[in-house]
């Protein structure tokens, strides 16, 4: 059987006797596609080794060669403006999209196993299209004129358990990041036309970010001092937090504690999901990325996780941050590996850590031997990240 090498794989090509019908490996999740009708000769090798090293999942061109030689684990996708003769070479090809809903069904088609449609949405109509393609192909590709995504709302809403993908156009990589987000559930697919292969690398980054669980270890409160006045900081963020939902804070890299927000009743105020009373201002927090923050450094805007007492993982925005002096608690603890950790946090009973269970402590009431649920990473910080290296901490 004839071969042509690309990159390091081999794979089979057309005309040795054998059929070559290459099937994509399936992903989970969102995807990436690359249109690169408009690149040019000089860039095409560079994306297109880009889009194999980072596992890209389709590559969209109106030109049959340029799909010579890929991997079986690239999508080829021919982008079709117009009806083409009945012996056109579909072979190599695995997925045609068309500019016609009526095209769909097209005998000039009837090699390639998949089809799908592009729909402009521009107005009412359109828009209208788009819902009902998006019920009736496998796969709509859908553009949008304007800048708003609540087009994209309402079309993410229609193809809902219609078993369906939407890939969206995007404009750039920002715009990636926001479509994929569109509705909590996001497009399916994220189509864009690359201007280098650093857009590659980073469009590859924003579908396969996925934010794993943490495995939280059990602390044993081994003291609790009244250490007097602090700045300690109170953290808005632009997410309403679960009763079982906190954020990791702590004074040393060795430990963190897993720290509510006001998602529990007060007598004297109402609840505030929203809001998460951190601690002083050169604790840790965690962030995106396995990164620490102090405290003091942390602004409108910046990401931090936020983590349920099961280990589940989110990334939440930080709409305010309020530094502000109170009376301040010192709790230090035992984690499971020996190590003490400790977190220095406001000096008052609403202020709360969570325990095994989803249990809800308030600190003012904490005693020695009491269990909390924090994080024990194995490796020291350094500016914020994690380094192998001795480090003692006090």
């Amino acid at each position: 059987m004839d071969t042509a090498i690309v990159t390091d794989q081999i794979v089979p090509v057309s005309g040795a006797g054998t059929d070559v019908r290459r099937t994509p490996v399936s992903r989970e999740g969102h995807f990436a596609w690359l249109d690169v009708r408009a690149v040019g000769k000089d860039l095409l090798p560079a994306i297109v080794q880009a889009a194999l090293h980072h596992r890209i999942d389709g590559i969209l061109s109106d030109t049959i060669g340029t799909f010579d030689g890929l991997p079986p684990t690239v999508r080829r996708i021919l982008a079709v403006d117009e009806p083409v003769a009945d012996d056109f070479p579909y072979d190599n090809v695995d997925l045609v999209i068309v500019g016609d809903r009526s095209q769909v069904h097209s005998p000039h088609i009837g090699h390639t196993p998949d089809r799908g449609v592009h729909v402009v949405v521009s107005d009412a109509r359109t828009l209208q299209d788009a819902c009902e393609v998006v019920r009736e192909v496998p796969w709509t590709l859908l553009t949008f004129t304007d800048p708003t995504k609540i087009p994209l709302e309402i079309v993410i809403a229609a193809a809902e358990n219609s078993g369906g993908h939407t890939i969206t156009t995007v404009t750039d990589v920002e715009d990636a990041e926001i479509v994929k987000l569109v509705l909590e559930h996001g497009s399916d697919g994220l189509l864009l036309a690359p201007r280098s292969a650093d857009d590659v690398v980073r469009l590859a980054r924003i579908v396969d970010h996925q934010l794993a669980g943490m495995e939280l270890s059990e602390l044993i409160v081994e003291k609790v001092e009244h250490i007097g006045m602090g700045d300690r900081a109170c953290i808005d963020t632009c997410s309403l937090l679960e009763k079982d939902e906190g954020c990791l804070i702590g004074s040393f890299s060795t430990g963190m504690f897993l720290s509510c927000s006001e998602t529990h009743p007060l007598p004297y105020m109402p609840t505030r999901p929203f809001r998460w009373n951190a601690g002083a201002v050169h604790s840790y927090v965690l962030g995106p990325d396995n990164r620490t923050r102090y405290v003091s450094e942390l602004q409108a805007g910046m990401p931090i996780l936020a983590i349920r007492t099961d280990g589940s993982v989110r990334e939440v925005r930080i709409g305010r941050v309020k530094i502000e002096k109170r009376p301040l608690i010192s709790i230090t603890a035992v984690a499971p590996n020996g190590k003490k950790v400790n977190v220095i946090a406001q000096d008052d009973w609403h202020v709360r850590l969570l325990g095994p269970g989803g249990s809800v402590n308030n600190v003012t009431e904490l005693t020695a031997g009491d269990v909390l649920l924090g994080y024990v990473p194995t490796e020291a910080r350094h500016v914020g990240l994690p380094i192998t290296e001795f480090c003692d901490e006090r």
